[in-house]
C-alpha cells in the first residue's frame, strides 16, 4: 500500500503496482501488525480493502498481532472477506486464462456475496466466545 500500515487499499492502487511489476502483486498486509508498538492491540474486523481486490492479487498475507489470542478476530474476518471475494468473478489474467470463479455457498458470509465488516465482526465475536467457552470446559484449564 501507500504506507507501511495502509488503512485502505484500492483497485486503482493495485493497478498501478501491477503496471510497474508487470504481474499481479502479493500483498503483505500490515493492517493488524503491532510488532512496531506492542502497547497497541488491534481487534477490529478486516476492512478498508476495496471489493474485488482478489482478482488483482496473486496472494494476500496478513501480518498479525504479536499476541496469539488477539489474532482470532482479524483472521476470522479476513476469512469472511475472502469468502465474499470468491463470490465475485475475476477477469482473465494477462496470460488469457480464466481464474476460478466460485459462488458464495457459505452461509456465514453476506447473502449477496458482498463483505460487511460489521457482520464479519459479529460472526467472529460469536465464534470467539464459543472457542473460549470450549477451552474453559477442557480438563486442565
Amino acid at each position: 500500500g501507500p504506507k507501511v500500515v495502509s488503512q485502505e487499499l484500492s483497485a486503482v492502487l493495485l493497478e498501478e503496482v501491477e503496471a510497474v511489476l508487470r504481474r499481479r502483486p502479493v500483498i503483505w498486509d500490515n493492517l493488524y501488525a503491532n510488532d512496531y508498538d506492542c502497547r497497541r492491540v488491534f481487534l477490529g474486523p478486516y476492512m478498508g480493502r476495496a471489493p474485488g481486490l482478489m482478482s488483482r492479487l496473486h496472494g494476500l498475507l496478513l501480518n498479525p498481532n504479536c499476541e496469539l489470542q488477539a489474532n482470532f478476530i482479524p483472521i476470522h474476518t479476513l476469512g469472511t472477506w475472502f469468502q465474499s471475494e470468491l463470490g465475485s468473478c475475476a477477469p482473465p489474467d494477462h496470460a488469457g486464462t480464466q481464474p476460478l470463479c466460485l459462488g458464495s455457498s457459505d452461509s456465514q458470509g453476506a447473502q449477496d456475496g458482498s463483505y460487511s465488516p460489521q457482520e464479519a465482526l459479529e460472526l467472529a465475536l460469536r465464534d470467539w466466545v464459543a472457542e473460549i467457552n470450549q477451552q474453559a470446559l477442557e480438563p486442565g484449564r
